[in-house]
């Protein structure tokens, strides 16, 4: 009988543990996931459909938090700075994590104070022309900048953005000469392009896509390794004789640094699943975006990657830096 008792001593004694565990299992609570972009912008849009998806297999809210500032710089030090415990998480476009390091002096070490979780999605950067150029292709543009050095305008959504190095990329591989006007944002800069004050532009496909569609702008290429589903009849630049212009903007899932590695497989594992939704495709599919999701190591992999390449090309082109 005294064992009897001593053996469902035992049990009992597992089943609370079991019972305790199961209560403190991650996730807890709502999760913050931090946009460092106003609301309504793409990374906004992607933050939002994948959050709620996320909180659905989590089975916790997610509640989007937009700080902005500084080109999402300091929203991504937000999350640099909270609690690595997997409830304060971000998703930041490819500036922050890869060209501003580069550019100016930041508060945190892409490396070292943040932990991947996983690419997100990319969004190729679209090559489009006034209308009023003689212009149908890759090749047209260039040999019209040959023949007119200079003289054609090429504009940015500001100073280091990702669409001012497409184009800077641009001037280095066809060994062109066109000139850099920037702008604060991406609107202004469509703007100016439909009223012919600059010539060309690179910006996020989606940015583009209504006024290609409406005939207002020309599109000559996509910086892509393969064409867009919702641009199905833009050529690769690879496709117009360029595959090293390789120009995509891209959203990726970070938390804090030294975030538990099973919270993080946790969150990967949600991530993943909700970026595979067919809903969830579908909706961002619409947008222009093309889903990835991967592993912690192939997304940190990505960054270093992407971090080599945009600082060869601040290097190379010689770009004001604000260190």
């Amino acid at each position: 009988m005294r064992m009897f008792r001593l053996v469902m001593v035992a049990l009992v004694a597992c089943l609370w543990t079991a019972i305790a565990s199961a209560q403190t299992t991650f996730p807890i609570k709502q999760i913050r996931l931090i946009v460092p972009f106003p609301p309504g912008g793409p990374n906004d849009i992607i933050a939002r459909v994948v959050g709620q998806k996320m909180g659905e297999i989590l089975g916790q809210t997610v509640v989007i938090e937009n700080k902005s500032g500084q080109g999402g710089v300091l929203g991504t030090d937000y999350v640099a700075k909270s609690a690595p415990d997997g409830y304060t998480i971000g998703i930041v476009s490819a500036g922050a994590l890869a060209i501003s390091p580069s550019m100016e002096k930041v508060a945190y070490n892409t490396a070292t104070d943040l932990q991947p979780i996983t690419l997100v999605a990319k969004v190729p950067e679209m090559l489009v022309v006034a209308t009023t150029l003689p212009i149908k292709n890759l090749n047209e543009l260039v040999a019209y900048a040959k023949a007119n050095p200079g003289k054609i305008n090429f504009a940015s959504s500001g100073p280091g953005s990702l669409p001012q190095l497409a184009g800077e990329m641009l001037k280095l591989t066809a060994k062109i000469n066109i000139v850099h006007v920037p702008y604060r944002g991406a609107a202004p800069a469509v703007n100016d392009l439909l009223g012919q004050q600059v010539q060309i532009a690179f910006f996020d496909l989606p940015v583009l896509l209504p006024q290609v569609k409406a005939g207002k702008l020309r599109a000559i290429a996509i910086g892509a390794p393969e064409r867009a589903a919702s641009a199905p009849d833009v050529p690769t630049t690879a496709e117009e004789g360029m595959p090293a212009l390789l120009a995509e903007n891209w959203y990726g899932m970070i938390a804090p640094a030294k975030t538990p590695a099973d919270v993080v497989a946790k969150l990967n594992a949600a991530a993943v699943q909700a970026i595979k939704d067919p809903q969830v495709s579908a909706k961002l599919s619409s947008q222009g975006a093309i889903l990835v999701g991967n592993t912690p190591d192939q997304f940190a992999a990505f960054i270093r990657s992407e971090t080599q390449k945009w600082a060869k090309v601040i290097k190379d082109a010689g770009v004001e830096t604000q260190h």
